[in-house]
């Protein structure tokens, strides 16, 4: 038997503590256990699974899942360039209330931060995730091929709407 014995709480029997899980016994008593115990400790359970026993004996058949698609890309976190620009815009707008408060000329806002995970557009220069940019991507192809961009064009027809806006509503007082 293993380690030193010892006495119960009331003095009348030596209790030995079992090698593999601690717990106490009689030495007659931790002969049998001992065994029983040890094999007990040495394999491993399986995992309950409810899904089989509840189907178990019914005419539905288990389903399996389909397999995960590995994750195209794990993007790293950005946050501590996140917050930085955060600080910066909040300090930016202090400076502003300000000179605002003081009437001193507005400080020139600050230059804005372009993420790298966007994809830029060729057609019109703006960005987009990666989803967004697939299907913008084309959308905006089909829309330059329609039209073609004149600048001229488009500044007389910008003025053209700006004049037309002016005489239809009259200033209200």
């Amino acid at each position: 038997m293993a380690g030193a014995g010892l006495t119960s709480a009331d003095g009348n029997q030596e209790l030995f503590p079992c090698e593999d899980c601690g717990r106490r016994f009689a030495a007659d008593v931790l002969e049998r256990h001992a065994p029983i115990c040890r094999k007990l400790f040495n394999k491993k359970r399986k995992p309950f699974n409810s899904l089989k026993q509840r189907l178990q004996g019914t005419d539905i058949p288990t389903v399996r899942r389909a397999p995960q698609a590995k994750s195209q890309r794990v993007r790293k976190s950005n946050w501590r360039k996140q917050h930085e620009e955060f600080i910066s815009a909040i300090r930016a707008a202090k400076l502003c209330t300000l000179a605002m408060k003081e009437g001193r000329p507005l400080p020139p806002p600050p230059a804005p931060t372009i993420n790298p995970d966007y994809i830029q557009c060729p057609y019109c220069m703006r960005r987009f995730n990666e989803n967004a940019a697939s299907r913008h991507i084309n959308f905006c192809k089909d829309q330059s091929s329609r039209r073609v961009f004149d600048a001229a064009q488009t500044a007389a027809r910008l003025a053209s709407r700006a004049q037309a806006r002016a005489q239809a509503s009259p200033p209200k007082e």
